[in-house]
């Protein structure tokens, strides 16, 4: 169970770091009209929430398709992503 948690963890947390929504977070935190503790509490429930609907949806797809084919969606998905990423400018 560690071992999943650790894995799942360290895999959200660094795609998190740095992205937009750490980005919004940053700026919430930096214009002072609203505590900290309101900023870190706003962006922690709406990540929860969202990750929320990713295990729901999840757990719903696993029921139609195989978790392998799942893998290889979301792998090629990725890829073309990031391949897109590089080629638009």
């Amino acid at each position: 169970m560690w071992k999943s948690f650790a894995a799942i963890f360290s895999t959200v947390f660094l795609a998190e770091i740095g992205d937009k929504t750490q980005l919004a977070t940053i700026l919430f935190s930096a214009e002072g009209q609203v505590s900290r503790w309101v900023v870190f509490a706003a962006s922690a429930a709406a990540l929860v929430a969202a990750s929320a609907i990713g295990v729901v949806l999840g757990a719903q797809i696993e029921r139609l398709v195989k978790p392998q084919t799942l893998k290889i969606i979301a792998g090629v998905g990725f890829i073309a992503i990031g391949v897109w990423t590089i080629v638009a400018r």
